[in-house]
């Protein structure tokens, strides 16, 4: 006799794995939008069943464990909360007579904490409010009351909704005073024959998507000191006789190299600007002698989708006959919102390095779209 299949029930994802498809949602949904609160809104709209104040911490991109981790780190460390913690609140919110509800005060703490999204550098405004949507009655009186006036005596939220103000004056004539230097990670680069194949990069996260970073004097120090140990770390000795910069950022860099690696070499100039679509070499350019086969570096602030590697290394060959180019770059902008990326190839302009021939890249770190300004806005 057969087995019936009617009614037969589909099997559910545990709660574990249900949580891990979530959290890749959340996570997908906060790069689309470069926001916590409307990745969060969407994450709800999807999936009803989730809770606000689950929802926000799978758009900030955290487990419950590192959630209570970014709460301790938002009071300075005076406070041991635990992922234990977090779970209750979340089960409160979702289950009526489980878990135990966060205080008032608390919801100020992860209010914060989540707004400063999965990268922990911005400053999403977000309500306390917004994290108990749901669930407000079942908060206890004083905790609504606190909430209400809270809410009541709070700035326009609109202003607020602005994701990114990190280290930023309210006034709009003050710079942004520092930047994050996000994680290092090691990238395979296009190497000499017998090379290291490898070299540590940092990345450039940016508080502001959709505007240039500006970068200070200490980030563009730390690039040049992450320059020179991928040079010294390259598998041989690298003498240069000539250290040349791509306009004036790059020249800064050439200036640096030649100093602290290369025993004062030669430095020499390309001013290069964009001619319609091409790449031309003002005349004001400065090419030092160098005999043929020599060694020569050269500097560049950012590599984007324009063929300027190309373009200037073809100029290079043609003045010094037989010289052996190697290019070392500030900022190489990814092609996907991840800068810790996977292969060179990632790389916006991976495919103008590797057509150059070049006989080695060095990267000091990754950038994200439009880009980033050298200090004091050198070109």
């Amino acid at each position: 006799m057969g087995t019936s299949t009617q009614g037969r029930k589909t099997a559910e994802p545990s709660p574990q794995a249900r949580g891990r498809e979530l959290a890749r949602h959340g996570q997908q949904l906060w790069k689309e939008l470069r926001s916590v609160k409307s990745a969060a809104a969407e994450l709800m709209s999807r999936n009803p069943d989730v809770p606000s104040i689950q929802a926000y911490r799978y758009a900030a991109g955290l487990s419950q464990d590192q959630a209570a981790v970014r709460y301790n780190e938002v009071n300075d460390h005076q406070t041991s909360l635990g992922g234990t913690t977090i779970n209750a609140w979340e089960t409160w919110a979702r289950t009526r007579g489980a878990g135990s509800p966060p205080t008032f005060s608390s919801l100020l703490v992860l209010a914060t904490a989540y707004g400063r999204g999965p990268l922990g550098i911005t400053t999403e405004d977000i309500s306390p409010s917004d994290l108990v949507s749901e669930a407000y009655e079942r908060l206890a009186p004083e905790d609504q009351l606190s909430l209400k006036r809270y809410n009541d005596r709070r700035p326009n939220a609109a202003a607020g909704d602005l994701n990114t103000h990190l280290l930023v004056s309210r006034s709009p004539t003050t710079a942004i005073r520092k930047n994050i230097v996000g994680p290092d990670f090691n990238l395979g680069v296009p190497t000499i024959a017998y090379g290291n194949p490898e070299v540590c990069v940092f990345t450039l996260p940016n508080p502001q998507p959709g505007q240039l970073l500006n970068l200070t004097w200490e980030t563009f120090g730390f690039g040049i000191e992450r320059l020179i140990r991928q040079i010294k770390n390259m598998g041989r000795r690298l003498d240069a006789d000539v250290c040349f910069g791509i306009n004036e950022a790059g020249l800064v860099m050439a200036t640096f190299l030649a100093s602290a690696q290369f025993a004062r070499c030669s430095i020499g100039y390309l001013r290069c600007h964009k001619v319609r679509d091409t790449v031309a070499l003002a005349p004001e350019s400065f090419y030092p002698d160098a005999s043929p086969g020599s060694t020569i570096l050269i500097c560049d602030f950012e590599v984007k989708h324009a063929d300027v590697i190309g373009f200037t290394c073809r100029e290079l060959r043609r003045r010094y006959p037989d010289a052996s180019l190697y290019f070392a770059v500030f900022g190489a902008m990814t092609k996907s919102a991840d800068l810790a990326v996977a292969s060179f190839d990632d790389l916006a302009g991976a495919q103008i390095m590797r057509t150059a021939e070049l006989e080695a890249v060095f990267i000091a770190a990754t950038m994200s779209p439009p880009g980033i300004e050298p200090p004091l806005e050198l070109r």
